[in-house]
This record gives C-alpha cells, structure tokens and sequence, in this order.
C-alpha cells in the first residue's frame, strides 16, 4: 500500500539522520575546556513551555499528510469488494491534559491525555471486479477518534548544535468511530468498513502524526538556535554557541555547554580553561545562563577592532559635562580651554587606545582601559583648532541589571591616572586647576556619560534582536571572580509561537 511505502522511506531517513547525528560531533573528555557560555533550563520552566504543547500538536495533525488507504476484500455474496479512503484532514481537535517528565540522562517525556480528533475525507467503494471496470460509490465520512500520545524527545548533537529526536512516539486510542455521511448507525456499510480497515487507519494516523511531530521538534529545535544565534552576533562580531558538549538531562533541569568563542573577521579567539561547575547555577529559577569572563574580554577586544569604541560629544551634552557646576574655578578652566568659543562650535572626541580588560568580581564589572580625549573649537572662518588633548587609564567598576525592558549599568568607582595632558591653555603644564577641574569632571560626569551611552546602544541592540517582547520577571545579574551568572523568571509569548508555525508551516 502507497502508507506503507512512505512509512519505509521516513524510517529510512530517519535512521540516517541519527548515522549522521551520531558522527557530526566529536568532543573530548569531560570537563570540556573551551565552555564559555552554559545555559540551564529549569523544570519550572518545561512545565511552562509545555503549555504550549497543544499548539504543537495542533500543528502536527493539521500539517500531517495523511495518504489514501486503499485495499479489497472478498465477501461472501458480494464478491470483491473494493475500497478507498482518500483526502483525509483534521476537521477539529481538542487536547484535555499535557504533563512533561525530565528523565534523567534519558529524554523528555510528555504524555497527552485525551485528544479527540475529527477526521473527515470520502469513501469510495465498490464490487465485484477490477478496480476500473465497475461504478463505484463515494459519500463522505467522519471519523472520531480519542486519542493519547507519549512522546519522549531525546536531545544531542547535530551539526554542532542541539538536535532534538521525537521518533520514540506513541499513539494510543480508545475510540475510532467511523461516520457515513452522518448517519451515526450505517448500517452493514459500516459493519463491513469500520472493523476491517480501523488497524490500516491507526497505522497511517500515528505514522504520520508521529512523524510530523518529530518534524517539528527539530524545527523548533533550529529555530531556538538560530533566534541564539541571532541575539549573539551584530554585522562582523558574532559569538560562537556551537555545543561544547552532549545537552545534559536531569531529573529537575537541561543544561546546554557552548563553547563562547568570539568571532570577528580575522580575529580568532582562544581560551583553554572555563571555571563552571554545575554547583554553581541552582534550580530556584526557571532560566539561567552563565558566561564565562573570556567572552566579555572578547567581545570588548573585538568592539575595539571594529572601531566602535568611539564617542563624539557636541552642543547640549558637551556643554552639561563642562558646566557640572557653577563655580569660579569652574567658569575660569571653562574660559580657558574653550577661549570664549560657543559650545555649538566645540567637539569633543572619546576613543579607546587600546584593548579594554574586563574582569568579573563579586563587586562588579571591572573595566580597565587607555583612552584619550580630545576637545577641539571651531573658530568662524578658521580650521578646527584642537585646545585640548588627554590620554588617561580609567578603571570602572559597574554593577548591572535589567528592568522595563531596559539594559541598566551602574557605576560604582572609578580610578583615573593621566598618561598625557597637553593644553593650549596651558602649554607648560603647570597650572593644575584645569588638571584639577578635568579630574572632577571625567569622575562625576564623564563616565556616567559613556555609561549611559554604552548603556543606551547596548539596549538597542538587544530590542533589535526581539528581547523586548518577552516577558522577563525578576531577573538578576550576579558577578563572580571569572564569571556571570543572568537568572530569571519568564512567561512565554504565545503569539510569537502561533506566528512561528504559521510562518513555518
């Protein structure tokens, strides 16, 4: 029959998936050195998703392409008696119960209770000869069904990212009704079909229910990878989360290992150690995700080489940083650099010299970085003038969360140590009120400048990735020595998955 063949083709294939599953990741011994970002999942947080299960399922019976049954029999009297179910489509389906099981280092299991479907397409029957010689009769019929399913999804490697496998699936049924043209009692029509094709039927309906589930397992599967995917690269910066190892199941959470490698152009990041250990995350929240320093180092390293670690300050805010307060050593050092030119025709330029250090404490965000400023006038009619420039290494400490969908980075302290100073207004260098007012300046003023403009960009970027429409409760930002820990609550969008699978599908 034309189910049987398509049903040895899929298992075919499916086998080859898993050949190729099984040799497309290679990892070495555990613990696994190149490990620099992890993500937990929480049972909270499947109990969640699996709320969801029943637009999945829902996905999967109305996308499943259910073939034509065809078959004869002969009966006594009648002869032979062919027949033929064909265009069979779900008419209307209702899940009463989905529960989600963590089996540790096995799969995931769900268990669906209760699903009753509606079935409808044509029967054509007919007797006594070939297939084409004789009329045959065509009415429509409804089948009703109640239906559980047990899936277990097993998680490993594919192509060096989380593959998930729902071929071990399970269709049980406690009512298959078949429905004449809807009339509930057919009569011997429905004496002679209901029995003797219910078996073919229960084939065909869990093959293809099955298949079309482990089909969107493994699309849900890519398209979580690459929304991650997404979210960790911008133009030439990109952050490597292919699996540092196999995903891991325990009885109460998922734990992913990715290896964090920075990439940019030709920039080729390496680190050999990680410092993560599973003590380190708890199970008291839904989501987690620990990054390892490295990556923070990296991606600052490679924000410097693509020149992003520029600011140019005019008008307003260059006019705010200067006049912070209204004092006479203030008014004077003010009149001196900028030599009576407005603001509106001043420039000042903030750039990093060199790679920025970053490292994690249990204070904060340690920043360590050359800089130079560079303030510059613009006399009416004359080339710019530059009146002031400064290199100086600033260390930063700075504390950061997240709350109203907004990025927020808080400064702590801050050291500043001058390298070079050089000033029109002072060409010898030995007058230290404008050194002195520049200090105070940079420290009150300045850096909560670039902080919040570093801020502002960075909660950008993050919007432009769709962060913005997820639902994050209560989330928390914790440094340790070496690494970051990002735990939260959430609730799922459901509209972002209804516009998936109707995109997809």
């Amino acid at each position: 029959m034309l189910w049987a063949g398509r049903m040895r083709l899929r298992t075919f294939g499916i086998l080859l998936v898993l050949v190729h599953t099984s040799v497309a990741c290679e990892f070495g011994p555990f613990p696994y050195s190149v490990t620099g970002i992890v993500c937990r999942m929480t049972k909270p947080a499947a109990l969640l998703l699996n709320q969801e299960t029943a637009q999945v399922i829902q996905a999967a019976f109305r996308n499943a392409k259910f073939p034509n049954i065809t078959g004869e029999r002969s009966m006594r009297l009648l002869g032979k008696v062919a027949y033929g179910l064909t265009n069979i489509q779900v008419n209307d389906l209702s899940i009463e119960q989905s529960e989600v099981e963590l089996k540790e280092n096995d799969a995931i299991h769900i268990a669906i209770k209760n699903v009753t479907a509606f079935f409808k397409g044509t029967l054509t029957y007919g007797y006594a000869g070939g297939w084409f010689l004789h009329l045959f009769h065509s009415v429509d019929f409804e089948i009703e069904s109640s239906i559980d399913l047990q899936i277990n999804i097993k998680l490993m490697c594919q192509k060096d990212q989380v593959a998930a496998d729902a071929s071990d699936c399970y269709l049980t049924f406690h009512k298959l009704m078949l429905h004449l043209q809807g009339d509930k009692e057919p009569g011997w029509l429905k004496q002679l079909f209901v029995d003797f094709i219910s078996f073919t039927l229960k084939l065909v309906l869990k093959s293809e229910v099955c298949n079309e589930i482990n089909f969107l397992a493994q699309v849900l599967a890519d398209f979580v990878h690459d929304l991650a995917e997404n979210f960790v690269r911008d133009e030439d910066i990109s952050v490597d989360i292919s699996l540092a190892s196999v995903p891991l199941i325990k009885a109460n959470y998922l734990e992913s290992h990715h290896k964090g490698l920075v990439l940019y152009k030709n920039y080729s990041d390496v680190f050999s150690d990680s410092v993560f250990s599973p003590s380190l995350l708890t199970e008291s929240r839904m989501l987690y995700f620990w990054l390892s320093e490295h990556i923070l180092g990296s991606l600052a390293s490679a924000a410097f080489l693509d020149k992003r670690l520029v600011l140019t300050i005019r008008g307003e805010k260059l006019q705010a940083l200067f006049e912070m307060e209204d004092t006479e050593a203030q008014r004077k050092a003010v009149q001196m650099i900028f030599q009576g030119t407005s603001y509106n025709n001043s420039v000042a330029k903030v750039w990093s010299l060199a790679h920025p250090q970053i490292s994690l404490q249990p204070e904060g965000t340690v920043v360590k970085s050359l800089v130079a400023v560079e303030v510059s006038i613009f006399p009416t009619g004359e080339e710019p003038l530059m009146v002031l420039y400064m290199e100086k290494e600033i260390t930063v400490t700075i504390q950061a969360a997240y709350a109203e969908k907004k990025l927020l980075l808080h400064p702590l302290d801050s050291r500043i140590e001058f390298k070079v100073f050089k000033c029109t207004a002072d060409p010898s260098g030995n007058d230290p009120s404008i050194r002195n007012f520049l200090q105070t300046m940079i420290s009150v003023v300045g850096i909560p400048e670039v902080i919040s403009r570093i801020e502002q960009a960075l909660t950008s970027l993050m919007n432009s990735k769709g962060l913005h429409l997820f639902e994050i409760r209560n989330p928390e930002i914790i440094t340790r020595k070496g690494y970051v820990i990002v735990q939260l609550d959430f609730s799922f969008p459901n509209h972002l998955l209804l516009d998936f699978l109707e995109k997809r599908l």
